[in-house]
């Protein structure tokens, strides 16, 4: 069937859309499956830039790229709809706060937030042409989800692998909850290192600090045990300014002879450090900031302050009393909340632990199992690996999430923990015991406490493949997933809590592959968020450029898992190589499709380059890198099918001064090629490939083939450097002397091209 329309519409994609989810088969029956564990993305806000759509995107590349390589693909998608992000969103929407609003409200106001955002976002995915189950999605805000986080908490509760406790925790006061180390962000921040005096009898010793608001939580001053300045004060006693109180001074070697005046003040809590010498030292921590982020009762005058204004008044009492030596003002790196923005505080707070730290060397050797793509990204997981210290605070004191499956004995406090399998909310429903199997008591108290998100997110690969499904048939056929796809941005969290989750619930890996992709950056190479204002809303991009412009512009920008820049001209561009490779197939459409002929040595020459161009997308295709095959087929496609091959033999396919049997052969090499090239393209740009491959070839999907096979044979032919420069030569004679490009000219053909040589004279009409 021929091609009549002269250019490609991005509107036919919609048609095309249609059919494909009325034809489609997202779970098809067999022993083993291909699974993707894909990232259930976050609606917070307005959904998704540009450069998060690209992902998801290369994440159906992946899914399309496995299904003609002949496996059966699960391709689940879910949507996360737990955690802070939601709660911050629908307080600012609707200019509430959570702890003003009955939990009941707040719950159904986040619900509906997420609804509303979800739309969205579902729209993009399916304008994308996303090849997986969307209308299927799950959620991890339903029973069924929530129940599945709280199996497996009970699941590692009983193997000892959960506990709970009161220890320094990082505190978001902003959001009233305790954060995990990956929650955290670093920002370089202003600030005054101030220098002061700590009377010790009747001389001073130097202290810089940048926390001086601490100085009431201040139990003990260390210096180095090799610092011979300071060798004469050990064991002496030190005046706290301000304050009042003596602390001792104690050799340890963690205090650095080198930085400031190498004596270190040590409070409850400045930093981790000061968290770790609490601890080893026995010291007693003293509270001074609480959990509403103001300085408690332990500050003295300063209590109620902000601990920044603390700073500053603590700062001019000492100026007014000749306590300071100097101050200086630098840039300190600051620990700030990654959902809020605030600094965060380290308060002593009880809560839910997983265990970590005895995990790390066995996370470590699962990691490098795992083949990551590319292979720079593992450096991210083993990065944080060597950076855990603690083991993971899980519980927060939210609304919008998981509750904490547990009720305590009203009158000795022992936990019960209630049968998996249902969704519990302690806080609102009875506890399902009788009475407390410690003391007999009938009372329970429900616990109000969420789940980390991170907790409901690292159990995905286990829900697509129904873990605690009755029959487990099918989880022995999807789990371990095949691939993770995701950012590189959560490697240190979605990425390693579901290694940590999912080895302690099975005992293997979730994923034999991961696969890292990196940011959507702006024009500056900064970063799109929207919190930043520097995102490009994909939707109306897709919907002006077609679907097929932005997947092949965000396969072929940059290689994979770097950096890409986000830029509408670029994709518009990319629209000018699917107008390329609809003009070609609309020509080769008027030729009818021949079997195999004696070939010419053209046809061999291209059939050669289209054997090398198989070899190099498939090598691109193996590694999910498909900015190879993007960048390979469009310059191969472009630059030496249709400007030198087509241009060739484009006569001989007519029969203009050929033989039948030249003819053919020049039309079954044309179709072949063709046919190459779309299955190639198919991955990348399904819309226009699918509709080509209609049009031409059959009624069948495209994406029902396999990828093409290079022929391996060995002729020998011209060197296409050769053919190309030949044909440069007399392009460029002809422009020289003035002469059109199917004007006569005489020129020689080299030796080397003499087996082209009637394919050249009727492409150039040289004559002899």
């Amino acid at each position: 069937m021929a091609i009549d329309a002269k250019a490609w519409d991005p509107n036919i994609e919609k048609e095309i859309l249609q059919r494909w989810k009325s034809d489609a088969d997202y779970t098809p029956e067999a022993d083993s499956y291909f699974t993707i564990d894909t990232p259930p993305p976050y609606p917070s806000g307005r959904p998704w830039h540009i450069g998060a759509a690209a992902h998801y995107a290369q994440i159906d590349m992946i899914a399309r790229t496995a299904r003609m390589s002949g496996n059966a693909v699960y391709f689940p998608i879910g949507i996360d709809r737990n955690g802070l992000p939601v709660e911050i969103y629908t307080e600012k929407k609707l200019k509430i706060r959570m702890r003003d609003t009955p939990r009941e409200k707040f719950l159904e106001m986040c619900r509906e937030s997420l609804d509303e955002l979800e739309g969205e976002m579902v729209q993009i995915m399916e304008s994308l042409g996303l090849s997986g189950d969307i209308k299927n999605r799950y959620k991890t805000d339903t029973p069924e989800y929530r129940a599945l986080t709280q199996a497996t908490f009970i699941e590692l509760w009983n193997k000892g692998r959960i506990y709970q406790a009161t220890r320094p925790n990082n505190y978001d006061w902003a959001s009233g909850t305790t954060i995990a180390d990956a929650e955290i962000t670093y920002q370089d921040i202003p600030t005054k290192l101030v220098s002061m005096k700590f009377a010790v009898e009747d001389t001073d010793i130097i202290i810089a600090s940048t926390r001086p608001e601490l100085l009431c939580a201040c139990q003990v001053i260390i210096v180095n045990p090799e610092d011979t300045r300071y060798k004469r004060y050990i064991g002496r006693k030190a005046k706290v300014p301000i304050f009042g109180h003596e602390v001792e001074i104690k050799a340890h070697p963690s205090a650095k002879i080198e930085f400031g005046s190498g004596a270190v003040m040590v409070c409850s809590y400045g930093d981790q450090n000061d968290v770790m010498l609490f601890r080893e030292m026995n010291l007693t921590e003293i509270i001074s900031i609480g959990t509403d982020g103001r300085m408690t009762k332990a500050a003295g005058a300063y209590a109620g302050l902000r601990p920044k204004q603390a700073r500053a008044a603590i700062i001019q009492d000492m100026k007014d009393e000749n306590i300071i030596k100097d101050i200086q003002d630098i840039v300190h790196r600051t620990p700030l909340s990654e959902r809020s923005k605030t600094p965060i505080e380290i308060i002593p707070m009880d809560e839910y632990y997983m265990r970590q730290k005895d995990s790390i060397e066995r996370l470590r050797m699962l990691g490098d199992e795992i083949q990551f793509h590319p292979p720079m990204h593992h450096q991210i997981l083993i990065n944080w690996l060597n950076s855990i210290n603690i083991d993971w605070p899980i519980s927060r004191r939210r609304y919008y999430g998981t509750e904490v499956p547990i009720w305590h004995c009203s009158k000795c406090n022992h936990p019960y923990l209630p049968p998996p399998g249902k969704y519990y909310q302690p806080w609102r429903q009875k506890c399902p015991a009788k009475y407390c199997i410690k003391c007999k008591n009938s009372e329970f108290i429900g616990e109000s406490r969420t789940f980390d998100t991170w907790m409901d997110s690292s159990v995905s690969p286990l829900f697509i493949s129904k873990y605690y499904d009755k029959d487990d048939t099918f989880f022995k056929k999807a789990y371990p997933a095949a691939i993770r796809p995701q950012s590189k941005d959560i490697v240190r969290t979605w990425l390693y809590y579901t290694l940590l989750r999912c080895d302690a619930l099975t005992g293997e890996k979730p994923w034999s592959d991961a696969w890292i992709m990196g940011y959507g950056v702006d024009e500056r190479g900064l970063k799109m968020s929207k919190s930043k204002g520097n995102a490009i809303d994909p939707l109306p991009v897709i919907q002006k450029y077609g679907a097929d412009a932005f997947r092949l512009w965000s396969a072929s920008e940059v290689n994979h898992g770097y950096d890409f820049r986000c830029n509408e001209q670029k994709i518009q561009s990319t629209k000018k190589f699917l107008s390329k490779l609809w003009n070609i197939s609309r020509f080769l459409s008027e030729f009818p499709i021949v079997s195999s002929t004696s070939l010419e040595e053209t046809d061999r020459w291209i059939i050669q380059e289209s054997d090398d161009l198989i070899k190099k997308c498939m090598k691109g295709y193996k590694e999910y890198n498909f900015f190879i095959p993007a960048i390979a087929v469009r310059e191969f496609t472009w630059n030496v099918f249709a400007a030198h091959y087509i241009e060739m033999v484009k006569r001989r396919a007519r029969g203009e001064g050929f033989t039948t049997q030249q003819r053919d052969a020049a039309r079954y090499t044309l179709h072949y090629v063709l046919r190459v090239v779309l299955k190639l393209l198919a991955p990348i740009i399904p819309f226009i490939t699918e509709y080509i491959w209609g049009a031409i070839y059959s009624e069948s999907s495209i994406h029902k083939e396999s990828h093409p096979e290079p022929l391996n044979h060995m002729y020998d032919t011209a060197d296409t450097a050769d053919i190309i420069s030949f044909n440069s030569q007399v392009w460029n004679e002809k422009k020289s002397k003035n002469l059109s490009l199917k004007d006569d000219i005489s020129i020689d053909i080299p030796s080397n091209l003499q087996g082209m040589e009637l394919d050249l004279r009727a492409m150039h009409n040289i004559i002899l």
